[in-house]
């Protein structure tokens, strides 16, 4: 992207927002670690806020805002923009994560979901919602990460949060795959959202991929990936 070129030692100091393509795999402060070890090194800073503006799991991808400087002061109201995903969710099992990242539990038959049940429950999801976080997400419960607890083997009750859905747009022409757009607020669990809406068919599902397109008015596509950045500072 251009904006590598007018970045400055000034400009980085006083505040940059900028965007970054979160690839598969990393976690979002390994972003901030690397952009953060690559500015220091261009310009020897020894000291350099660094921040993020909304944690990615290490399976999603999409768009991370990093702030420096100065401009880590606006990352509360980054925070609370829309976000928008796309990705794809599997009904017929279950697992403990939501997603990927733990093996099917419970297993179920889709034969007898109609596309017209899927649009109707489709429907109550769209508005203001009851939500749990998984147990296998960062929240903190009694000072500790909930995913250290349930790594731990620990039962993990959550509480439940309030969100707003927007936009939730499925298609089911893979079924029983569902590919899904959603337009969501601060705090929104997609994994959360592909549980419970198994959950409603009186069946199950879990996340298969997912990718955060845009928060508020910015863009993936105005995004740049960490080793573009680096090649690019060089």
């Amino acid at each position: 992207m251009d904006f590598v070129n007018t970045l400055t030692q000034e400009s980085v100091l006083e505040g940059q927002t900028l965007l970054f393509y979160k690839p598969l795999g990393w976690t979002s402060f390994q972003v901030v670690n690397k952009v953060r070890w690559l500015l220091k090194k261009k310009w020897g800073f020894k000291k350099l806020k660094v921040g993020h503006a909304g944690t990615l799991d290490p399976l999603a991808t999409g768009l991370l805002i990093v702030c420096t400087g100065k401009m880590t002061k606006q990352i509360t109201h980054f925070q609370g923009l829309p976000k928008t995903y796309t990705g794809s969710l599997l009904l017929g099992a279950t697992t403990p994560s939501f997603d990927l990242e733990t093996a099917i539990d419970q297993q179920f038959d889709t034969s007898a979901i109609l596309p017209e049940e899927i649009e109707s429950i489709r429907k109550t999801f769209i508005g203001t919602i009851a939500q749990h976080p998984p147990i296998f997400s960062a929240v903190k419960q009694q000072g500790q990460r909930l995913y250290t607890l349930a790594r731990q083997g620990e039962q993990v009750q959550t509480q439940a949060r309030t969100v707003t859905i927007q936009q939730f747009d499925l298609n089911t022409q893979d079924f029983p795959l569902l590919h899904f757009e959603v337009q969501c607020s601060k705090g929104t669990y997609i994994r959360s959202l592909a549980h419970d809406f198994g959950k409603a068919l009186n069946n199950g599902a879990h996340l298969t991929e997912l990718r955060r397109t845009a928060i508020g008015e910015y863009h993936v596509n105005n995004s740049i990936t960490v080793e573009d950045f680096e090649n690019q500072l060089a």
